[in-house]
């Protein structure tokens, strides 16, 4: 099997978390490395839970560059408010000390881009990271497989404002030079698919059936993510977005898309508003991929065989008897 080297530039964050541990689940990829960026959480406080995913997986091999402290030309606003003020579900898990995060997230970026092949970018997290690195070298990016953003919406309404993704609302100026210098089409895994990928407390009671350990430290972390959706969205369970980008990475056939040009709006009540020209009103080469639908069954057997173990088969039949067909809301 040929695997996929791949950063993953993020702000963990409860689904960032889980992003990682299905990446670091995942034969398929090598990860060179894991880079933190303002948003859920700031970025060193990022890092130092990205460092506890990678002591939980057995994987403290993997460095950890710390980025960006703040957006491009905004203040930060973060969503401890969502992810707890550890950004971890207020689970308090003991800092690591056998190792390190480094500074340098963005260096580490055009230095993998240069000397490491067919490298790709998850970005799951606000795109600061990526648009200083593009801005700092874009030749560099002409050497990017793919870039997988976590972000934006089509169809869907917003999260953070009434048209606006967290994190492209969090730095909108990033996320609009990306897309527009990048020259390559951004992967939208944006609210339109996301919403469908809901841990509903019946898959994460299976999941503490098929493996005691690790359903109950998904448990640890998303008590928190379960409390704050019924607060503020009544649904029963969480939107896990970010192990969706991590999927589709993976593979692709999980999700219908679309090419189209898109903009992210940076001014106004607006702010962060990824408008994309599905009926090419404006006759522009496409610079995105837009994800529009998703097999949320097929998601679901590949995180909690990857996380849980068993094999697809059997967990493929449970999971037909426990979940709900998600309409989004």
């Amino acid at each position: 099997m040929e695997r996929r080297n791949v950063i993953i530039d993020c702000d963990p964050g409860i689904d960032d978390s889980l992003a990682l541990m299905l990446a670091l689940a995942s034969p398929e990829l090598r990860v060179l490395g894991i880079t933190t960026v303002c948003g859920n959480v700031p970025a060193e406080l990022g890092a130092a839970n990205a460092l506890k995913v990678l002591r939980r997986m057995g994987r403290l091999d993997i460095p950890v560059y710390q980025g960006a402290e703040k957006p491009l030309a905004r203040e930060y606003v973060s969503a401890q408010d969502t992810h707890g003020a550890d950004g971890m579900g207020e689970s308090w898990i003991e800092d690591v000390t056998e190792a390190e995060a480094r500074p340098g997230a963005v260096d580490f970026i055009l230095e993998s881009l240069r000397m490491e092949e067919r490298v790709s970018v998850l970005a799951i997290g606000p795109m600061t990271n990526v648009a200083l690195a593009l801005k700092k070298d874009r030749e560099a990016f002409r050497r990017l497989d793919t870039l997988i953003s976590m972000g934006g919406s089509y169809k869907s309404h917003g999260n953070c404002s009434p048209v606006a993704e967290y994190n492209y609302w969090c730095d909108p100026e990033a996320a609009e030079y990306v897309y527009r210098n990048l020259g390559a089409a951004v992967h939208m895994v944006g609210l339109d698919v996301t919403r469908k990928i809901v841990l509903t407390p019946n898959v994460l009671e299976y999941m503490k059936i098929l493996n005691p350990d690790m359903g109950h430290f998904v448990e640890k972390l998303t008590r928190f993510y379960f409390d704050f959706h019924w607060k503020y969205e009544r649904v029963i369970g969480c939107v896990i977005n970010d192990p969706l980008a991590v999927a589709y990475f993976i593979n692709p056939e999980l999700c219908r898309s679309f090419e189209a040009y898109t903009e992210i709006e940076t001014q106004g009540i607006s702010a962060g508003q990824s408008v994309v020209d599905g009926m090419d009103f404006w006759h522009r080469e496409p610079n995105s991929r837009v994800l529009t639908e998703v097999d949320s069954l097929g998601f679901m057997t590949m995180f909690l065989s990857r996380l849980c173990g068993g094999t697809e088969a059997e967990i493929n039949r449970t999971l037909r008897q426990i979940l709900v067909e998600q309409g989004g809301f």
